[in-house]
């Protein structure tokens, strides 16, 4: 039964529920789509084998164009279209520039989101189509071990900042799912001065970190500093995920995890995002009135409002 048929006070709680208790969240909330992946779920082998290891023992996986996807990939697709809207948006990147220092409670001003805020889903676009390609859709759903939801895309442009950290360059956990797939493609080396993803491995839902940390209130949100995220996880052990233009990573963002702060050079990402179907969060996307689905059972699956 979809939560929609539930008066709001119980949808509220049976939310809480799924997000916190894992055999609720799977097999009461997402039992259609867990059971129509089990009887249907490939083989995973070499580098997707290697990734879903990765993710399931630490929460993150990094990985490249060249090693995960093949030749028919749609990277140098997706680079012109990245490259084109860098251009696009040179003048409105530069006038953002000025004023990323600046701490505006209304939005994360230090990344530009060159899609814009929502998102317009297509589909056709170069956007969509590389989110769905099968190696990336195989690696979310099996982590998830059901068909998965493709909730957001959008090219990041981080800015370099000099302020204290704040909002997401904080520690945190992601608050859409009880897991949470996120893909980043780098269009940047992306090195200790880009302001890399970090993350603290483990302590997402399937990891063996167990406690969490003291926390601070910043705009409502639970934040985590360095000494408060160490007291869990040793520094040492911290995943700073360094790399070059074609890096992909992959990063379960309920885990806790920072990123953003970039001190010496701007940083270029595409993203993209999985959850379970019925995740609670907003709905991310100008979504049209009618998708045409395609074949593939995944890819109808990930572009479905709702499937359970």
């Amino acid at each position: 039964m979809s939560l929609r048929n539930y008066p709001a006070t119980i949808r509220r709680r049976l939310a809480y529920a799924g997000r916190h208790f894992t055999p609720t969240w799977r097999y009461g909330f997402n039992l259609k789509s867990t059971l129509a992946y089990k009887f249907d779920q490939p083989l995973l082998s070499g580098e997707t084998a290697r990734i879903l290891a990765d993710l399931n023992r630490n929460g993150v996986a990094l990985s490249s164009i060249s090693e995960l996807l093949d030749d028919d990939s749609c990277f140098d697709e997706l680079n012109e279209a990245v490259d084109q809207l860098e251009k696009e948006w040179a003048d409105r990147i530069a006038a953002e520039r000025a004023k990323a220092d600046e701490h505006d409670l209304t939005r994360k001003n230090f990344i530009f989101q060159l899609l814009g805020e929502q998102p317009r889903l297509d589909p056709e676009s170069v956007y969509a189509r590389f989110a769905l390609q099968r190696p990336i859709l195989e690696i979310a759903n099996a982590y998830f071990g059901m068909y998965t939801r493709l909730r957001f895309y959008n090219v990041w442009h981080t800015l370099t900042t000099n302020t204290g950290a704040r909002e997401s360059q904080l520690w945190h956990r992601d608050r859409e799912d009880h897991l949470i797939l996120k893909l980043f493609v780098y269009f940047s080396d992306i090195n200790e001065g880009a302001g890399p993803l970090t993350y603290a491995p483990g302590t997402h839902r399937k990891g063996a970190v167990k406690r969490d940390p003291e926390f601070f209130i910043e705009n409502g949100v639970r934040r985590t500093t360095d000494e408060q995220i160490a007291d869990i996880v040793p520094q040492n052990e911290w995943i700073k995920a360094f790399g070059s233009k074609g890096t992909i990573l992959f990063a379960d963002t309920a885990g806790f995890h920072k990123g953003g702060l970039a001190r010496a050079c701007d940083r270029v990402m595409y993203t993209c995002m999985f959850t379970s179907p019925t995740s609670q969060a907003k709905e991310l996307f100008d979504r049209p009135a009618y998708i045409t689905l395609p074949a593939s059972k995944a890819q109808a699956m990930a572009l479905s409002l709702r499937y359970n």
